[in-house]
């Protein structure tokens, strides 16, 4: 396993752990690049508008369309570690 890999899959974890809720925008973005990371470019249909939260988090995923997994896996990682450093917010 790769140091980014493993840094990636204790950032995921540590996240689980903030001692506040991140503000939704932070948390869409955490989503978005989570699944950049693990899955690639976004996949499927949108979510029509009657589902509002699955929809929001399609856009967020789909605005990093292109983005390498490794550069996701970075970003996500620098994410978190903002968070930790302000407090999850």
């Amino acid at each position: 396993m790769s140091d980014l890999q493993s840094q990636f899959e204790t950032a995921a974890e540590e996240v689980q752990q903030l001692p506040k809720r991140p503000s939704n925008a932070n948390l869409l973005q955490i989503y978005a690049l989570y699944k950049q990371a693990t899955v690639g470019d976004v996949v499927g249909n949108r979510p029509g508008m009657a589902d509002f939260v699955n929809r929001s988090k399609y856009d967020a995923w789909a605005k990093l369309q292109g983005i390498s997994q490794e550069k996701a896996m970075q970003d996500y990682i620098d994410l978190v570690e903002q968070l930790k450093a302000s407090g999850g917010r």
